[in-house]
């Protein structure tokens, strides 16, 4: 009987603190958010991550009920900006604006990483993405991705390529392209788009990966030549450009993704509360017009499992990139 009894009590504790469990999660999503959230940028201010989260936050914000406050913490390729988020509390007021570096690519180019990209994280929701162009000095003798490649072919390690820095989508972009065509250029990286551009304009350099919204201007002036997309599916800003795998290298992509994490252990209520409003404020017509205005081509809100799906299946291409590539970062 004894016995019998201290089976009923321990059921019957845990039974009670499943319940306790269970309304304190609801109550928990119930009061959330009751204070502004932090959004953690792991780049310098003024490069993509403002240009894509900034206003995606401002009208997120309006679906959510609080405000978002961005804290730039730049540094180690995304590396600094990212663990800070790992080890934060999981409580849904510390999130991380993702982007192909802090988790799909920083893996494979570090021997050493201060968190887990899959086991210290949950998604919320992929926010876009943003295409690169390979454009090219008035000089350079290639007008087709055609050309590049039987240019490069005749003479290997002839023609060089600048990318925003080491590590950086344009540099693995570039590394991919090689890899599929099989030819040699010489990656030379540059300390951010701005000078990276500056010297393929001034002649110094004859190709460059180059941001979608960065090279634009400068190949309407005529400046520049594009070459080619790296996207899947042209771009509405160049509707004329064809892609790479139009232009023969079929599968070819590399573009910069965007989206929302939060520390893993965050309450699943709390992760659905956000990635519906993250969903819903990305559906409004004039925030996505003011995103593909800036090169972002999508998704515009995606499901959290999504999310999870397209980051285990994009570590293992990029890995493999850098590792046949011999990639490396500064």
């Amino acid at each position: 009987m004894k016995t019998s009894m201290t089976v009923v009590v321990r059921a019957l504790a845990a039974g009670c603190a499943a319940l306790c469990a269970g309304i304190a999660t609801g109550a928990l999503a119930q009061a959330y958010p009751n204070k502004p959230i932090r959004v953690v940028f792991p780049f310098p201010p003024g490069g993509g991550t403002d240009i894509i989260g900034r206003p995606v936050l401002e009208e997120v914000a309006k679906h959510i009920g609080t405000t978002f406050v961005v804290e730039n913490r730049g540094g180690s390729n995304g590396l600094i900006g990212a663990d800070l988020v790992a080890k934060a509390p999981p409580d849904g007021y510390t999130l991380l604006l993702h982007t192909m570096f802090s988790h799909l690519t920083n893996p494979s180019l570090y021997a050493k990483m201060p968190y887990d990209t899959e086991r210290d994280f949950v998604p919320v929701s992929l926010i876009g993405s943003v295409a690169m162009v390979l454009v090219a000095h008035p000089s350079y003798a290639g007008k087709s991705l055609a050309d590049v490649i039987a240019l490069a072919k005749a003479q290997p390690g002839k023609f060089s390529y600048a990318s925003f820095g080491s590590g950086s989508g344009a540099h693995l972009g570039g590394e991919l392209f090689k890899l599929m065509a099989g030819v040699d250029l010489v990656h030379v990286p540059y300390k951010g788009g701005g000078p990276a551009i500056a010297d393929t304009i001034a002649g110094h350099v004859p190709l460059h990966f180059a941001g979608i919204a960065t090279a634009l201007p400068h190949v309407r002036s005529g400046k520049l030549r594009a070459i080619g997309i790296t996207s899947r599916q042209r771009s509405k800003l160049l509707p004329d450009l064809p892609t790479f795998d139009e232009s023969g290298l079929a599968g070819y992509e590399a573009v910069v993704n965007f989206g929302v994490l939060a520390p893993a252990g965050t309450p699943a209520p709390i992760v659905k509360q956000l990635e519906a409003a993250f969903i819903k404020g990305l559906a409004q017509p004039e925030l996505r017009q003011r995103l593909e205005a800036q090169g972002n081509d999508g998704p515009f809100g995606t499901t959290s499992e999504v999310f999870a799906a397209f980051i285990q299946a994009e570590i293992p291409k990029w890995a493999k990139v850098v590792r046949d590539s011999g990639a490396k970062v500064d």
